[in-house]
């Protein structure tokens, strides 16, 4: 293979690699909020999907109503946090790929 081409390969490999990282990143994004009371505890994935639930010890004491709220308004609260680790990781991930991208090789 010619210089040029050994140059592409490993620049396509790079941007492989960075892409692959970036998705190793996504799912290891995990957040766990707890209520203010203490009752409720959840934890969220990246894309903000309910992977577990705790309930304190006293949390049936909420009422079905309330304690549904408790639990979404918590699951709502890591969700964002997670949701900012992401957008935190996203934009890393663009600059840097932004200079993969802009990395040509020298015609020669």
């Amino acid at each position: 293979m010619s210089w040029a081409m050994d140059e592409l390969e490993a620049r396509a490999n790079a941007q492989l690699n960075s892409l692959h990282d970036l998705n190793e990143r996504y799912a290891a994004i995990v957040v766990r909020e707890t209520s203010a009371d203490d009752l409720v505890t959840v934890e969220v994935d990246g894309v903000g999907a309910l992977t577990g639930l705790w309930l304190a010890s006293g949390a049936n004491e909420l009422g079905a109503t309330r304690l549904g709220e408790q639990i979404v308004a918590t699951s709502a609260l890591a969700a964002q946090r997670a949701f900012a680790k992401r957008a935190v990781i996203t934009e890393e991930f663009t600059e840097s790929f932004a200079e993969l991208l802009g990395t040509r090789p020298v015609d020669g």
